[in-house]
């Protein structure tokens, strides 16, 4: 289902003069408490890629023209080589906001519940009422667990999201729980969960951690096709057939090739994006927290991928990897 992605070599001088520039070793204004963590930077990707090599070619290395990223916190790791090539406050917990539905995702499709179970959205769902949070899911509408997924993933609906934990084996608390420890399994550090949905900033993660979440939700064949379709359209009580589309607007972009994706957004945690992507050839995965402006998630994917893309040796050809 997804596009192979062509190379393109006709990147203007002007993005790509914007591009060349020192990686602030800064860290996020609005963490504080993350600021004395914050100087441990781009050293991960040298120690991980100092001397990697691969049948696909040279391993990427971290150049000294990184990418001018806005995102406060990034990472991003080349998984044909496990190099760490891009980094800042990689190993430091921050808010993660609805980045937190993949985990809730990734423990409901291991919990092997019937996907076809019919769940009706209720007043419960409505999550942490005191932010303000829409819905297009009315009360009363009843879905099936795989619709529930297929809008929490795709459409970041938190009602959706809130049903599945309502309704995992043993409800909301077992659900959370269930997270927590698939936390703990991948070595996911520092990361906690205490709700399904990333409406409570209480949710937290490094972009180390939710690098390993990104690689063990690509497992899943159907994380993959739910978070990556561009639409999807349920029938919804009072509204009738009801079209959600996909918080990602690279998923509509030909030229990527995403395989999962999940964005996230409250003010504690800015606009944040997390996807697994095939970059010449190459699996990568990008985290990218904390971004102020609504487009500037979307604005530093582009440029790590071509930053990646200048990395690699020209005139690779571009495959497409669906496991």
């Amino acid at each position: 289902m997804h596009r192979p992605v062509r190379t393109t070599a006709t990147l203007h001088a002007l993005a790509l003069s914007a591009l060349l520039v020192a990686l602030p070793a800064t860290a996020a204004k609005r963490h504080g408490k993350a600021a004395a963590r914050g100087q441990r930077t781009a050293e991960h990707a040298s120690k991980a890629s100092s001397s990697h090599s691969t049948a696909h070619g040279r391993a990427l290395a971290p150049s000294r023209a990184t990418p001018d990223l806005k995102s406060n916190s990034f990472y991003v790791l080349d998984e044909s080589t496990q190099s760490v090539v891009l980094a800042r406050q990689a190993d430091v917990p921050m808010p993660i906001a609805s980045i937190t539905k993949l985990m809730t995702a990734l423990v409901v499709v291991e919990a092997h519940q019937p996907m076809d179970e019919i769940v009706t959205v209720i007043p419960d769902d409505r999550g942490d009422t005191a932010k303000t949070s829409t819905s297009r899911l009315e009360f009363g509408t009843s879905l099936s667990r795989s619709d529930l997924l297929h809008l929490a993933l795709m459409a970041s609906e938190n009602r959706a999201a809130h049903a599945l934990g309502r309704t995992y084996p043993g409800g909301i608390k077992a659900c959370v729980a269930a997270m927590n420890a698939k936390a703990k399994a991948l070595g996911m550090t520092s990361a906690h969960f205490v709700e399904p949905t990333g409406l409570d900033n209480e949710n937290v993660a490094s972009p180390e951690d939710l690098a390993k979440l990104v690689s063990a939700a690509s497992a899943h064949e159907i994380i993959q096709e739910y978070s990556t379709d561009p639409s999807y359209s349920v029938p919804v009580k009072r509204r009738g057939t009801t079209e959600f589309r996909n918080t990602d607007a690279l998923v509509r972009n030909p030229t990527w090739n995403i395989i999962v994706q999940k964005t996230g957004y409250i003010a504690e945690a800015g606009r944040c994006l997390v996807m697994r992507a095939v970059v010449e050839g190459r699996s990568v995965i990008i985290v990218l927290l904390d971004s102020a402006g609504k487009y500037t998630r979307v604005a530093d994917a582009q440029r790590v991928r071509q930053w990646l893309e200048r990395q690699l040796e020209p005139g690779r050809s571009v495959t497409h990897r669906g496991d």
